[in-house]
């Protein structure tokens, strides 16, 4: 592995830990700034901080990252914003599926890999406010590189102008790099958080990339870095106008029934998921996207 490689797999690291800084910071704020309506007399929530580890086949160092939980805050029911650097090999389960589904050769010669990048998801309160879910990330194995990421917006309760506001914002910051990108990213977003066996959408909709490599390291960072810092102006004023809206109990339940949807997806088809259960991480971090209640029907 060549200086230059190590250098951009170190920013790549570095640049998810300072946004997973900026969006703990702002969330907490949301906390402390939320005095009227729903759940405002309760104690502002503060996050839990933990550190992961990877756990490795032969017990040497695999890795790890932070795992950040609040839990019952005022605005926030639970939220989660997890950043990991992870690295070693990968298992054969884990090189099979990578193989198969990514077609690189060599895996089984040579199963080493790196991995870093950031994961969140948020359930609320209040159910006039969406849940949402972002991650960036930069994969490494001697055979590739690639970026990936997104952010989709899951609300029960839909809003037009909250779904175009959302949009509107994701589609500025892709725009900086090129005007075809947004399109291609929103349709690949309606395609990949699509629920097969409902027949529907999870949510109503965002970006998403994977195998991301134009061959060119520094534009794809920038990329990814401007998908990641889409991600605050697109979500916070959505919240800070929803949460002081008074709800009853339908509109609680409703909450319940989508966070139920919500967790059949993560559980049955997130790749994000399946590839941390995969390759050993921390499991408690790996599930912390599923709700805190959820409710079938």
């Amino acid at each position: 592995m060549t200086n230059q490689m190590e250098d951009e797999r170190a920013r790549a690291s570095a640049w998810f830990r300072t946004l997973r800084d900026e969006i703990v910071a702002a969330f907490e704020g949301l906390e402390d700034s939320h005095h009227e309506g729903p759940f405002s007399d309760q104690a502002a929530g503060r996050f839990d901080v933990t550190e992961t580890k990877r756990a490795s086949d032969d017990g040497s160092d695999a890795g790890g990252g932070l795992m950040s939980v609040m839990r019952g805050g005022r605005v926030f029911e639970k939220v989660g914003v997890n950043v990991s650097t992870v690295y070693g090999r990968l298992g054969e389960r884990a090189q099979m599926a990578m193989a198969a589904r990514k077609g690189i050769p060599g895996m089984k010669d040579d199963p080493r890999f790196w991995a870093s990048g950031i994961s969140l998801v948020a359930h609320m309160q209040n159910p006039h406010c969406p849940a949402v879910h972002m991650n960036t990330r930069m994969f490494w194995t001697p055979h590739a590189w690639w970026f990936g990421g997104g952010s989709d917006l899951n609300p029960c309760l839909e809003y037009d102008e909250d779904t175009t506001h959302f949009h509107a914002v994701q589609k500025a910051h892709c725009d900086r790099h090129n005007a075809a990108e947004y399109p291609r990213l929103k349709a690949w977003a309606d395609e990949y958080f699509y629920i097969p066996h409902r027949n529907r959408a999870r949510g109503v909709g965002g970006i998403f990339l994977d195998d991301h490599n134009s061959g060119d390291w520094d534009a794809d960072f920038a990329f990814i870095q401007d998908i990641g810092r889409a991600f605050l102006p697109a979500f916070q004023p959505l919240v800070e106008k929803r949460r002081v809206d008074a709800f009853g109990d339908a509109e609680k339940d409703a909450q319940l029934v989508h966070r139920g949807l919500y967790a059949e997806y993560n559980l049955v088809y997130d790749r994000g998921t399946k590839f941390g259960l995969e390759t050993g991480h921390d499991a408690n971090a790996v599930l912390m996207s599923l709700p805190p209640m959820a409710k079938w029907v």
